[in-house]
């Protein structure tokens, strides 16, 4: 009786998917579904938040502004409003990406937390479980991205700091450091833009570089620093765009490196095709570090219980400590089936442009390192692929007859 009764319960929480399960309802996630829509297939998202974009909508400070202009950022099938500025802040960004999920019907299923997805080789079919169910599908899209949890860096002495110590991911505005000795632990663009606008509330901030980093000019010559370098790339080699850019950043912005900003040997484009390591778009922040309001501080060698001490030899007192260290992809937590992606960092191990197709019906959007461009590339390829599936097999009709089966616990 009681192993009966088991089986019904099991059966009670299952959800059959015809068509793809996608984990992860930020742009990615609804990029893979509205491409995959546009070729009639249907699909299933599962966020684990209660929103799209949570880490836009969640995690993301008030200032931030898309630091590409809006034509490289768009989703497939659906373009900016003509209203938007050139370069969108993150409330336009947020309620683009609500109209891109209304336009085209998307509709994920909210706080369902993905605790493991696996692929059952007895029915090829994959198996992915949440808290409350286990969803079955044909196909797996995995949409979670790059930046899927914060990454918190092992400092010496952090946890005797006494003071405040947040990741970026909490920060909202320099409001609530007013008038601070601010440690800002990376030197990337979120490093930057934190220090920036800790100026504006008379904070007095001091970045840690530990290692080198490329400043660019955000625009160049009234042009889009990234345009340029994406229409030369068409004509020139990388190598040779590179120098280019390097050549007018140094006219631009002077010598870096008399600031504690030493450029790294490799190009900015080569290293960020290679690393991920993406160069910082300057907008504002470097005229600040040259009238010393932001100081520049070279890595850390330890924390103590009211400040930091340096590898330079330098000992300063700090009333916060603010991590704008990144973030990290999650997904060797929960997929649990094949070797497609690294468990080190969670990324694919096949490199752009082909990391978006693994085996057994397993995909990935988003982890290109390319922002939102790749991201696009890969939603156009998975829908087409999965969709000539779609039309040339019947198999999926033996997973369930509608979108989705739901059977709700009693």
């Amino acid at each position: 009786m009681g192993s009966c009764k088991e089986e019904e319960e099991k059966q009670s929480r299952c959800v059959c998917v015809h068509g793809p399960i996608i984990v992860g309802a930020g742009p990615s996630g609804l990029a893979a579904s509205a491409c995959l829509s546009e070729h009639g297939v249907p699909s299933l998202i599962l966020e684990r938040s209660d929103c799209i974009a949570s880490l836009w909508q969640q995690r993301t400070y008030d200032r931030l502004k898309l630091h590409l202009p809006k034509q490289f950022c768009e989703l497939p099938l659906y373009r900016f409003p003509e209203d938007f500025p050139k370069y969108p802040t993150k409330q336009q960004f947020i309620s683009y990406m609500e109209s891109y999920a209304s336009h085209f019907s998307i509709h994920p299923r909210f706080k369902q937390q993905v605790q493991r997805a696996y692929f059952d080789p007895s029915c090829k079919l994959w198996k992915v479980q949440t808290q409350d169910f286990e969803y079955i599908s044909r196909w797996l899209i995995v949409a979670t991205g790059e930046n899927a949890e914060p990454l918190i860096p092992e400092i010496l002495g952090l946890e005797r700091f006494r003071g405040r110590v947040v990741h970026t991911s909490v920060y909202k505005s320099g409001s609530d450091f007013r008038n601070q000795r601010v440690l800002v632990v990376g030197c990337g663009n979120s490093g930057m833009e934190v220090s920036l606008d800790l100026c504006r509330y008379n904070a007095s901030p001091h970045i840690v570089v530990r290692n080198t980093v490329h400043v660019l000019p955000r625009e160049m010559f009234g042009l889009s620093t990234f345009g340029v370098a994406m229409a030369l790339l068409k004509w020139l080699p990388l190598r040779l765009v590179d120098k280019f850019l390097l050549l007018v950043a140094n006219f631009t912005l002077g010598n870096t490196d008399h600031l504690g900003l030493r450029r790294p040997k490799t190009g900015p484009i080569e290293l960020k095709n290679a690393t991920g390591k993406t160069p910082v778009l300057d907008v504002g922040a470097l005229s600040q570090i040259k009238s010393g309001k932001i100081k520049v501080m070279e890595g850390v060698r330890e924390i103590t219980r009211n400040g930091a001490k340096f590898l330079d030899g330098q000992e300063k007192e700090f009333h916060s400590i603010i991590l704008a260290t990144g973030y990290k992809s999650n997904v060797p937590s929960w997929l649990k089936s094949g070797d497609f992606f690294t468990q080190d960092g969670g990324m694919p191990k096949t490199p752009f442009p082909n990391g978006w197709k693994g085996g057994d019906g397993l995909y990935t959007v988003g982890f290109t390192r390319r922002g939102l461009l790749g991201t696009a590339s890969d939603a156009v390829n998975i829908a087409r692929d999965i969709a000539e599936q779609w039309r040339t097999s019947n198999d999926t009709n033996n997973i369930c007859n509608t979108h989705v089966i739901l059977r709700r616990k009693p």
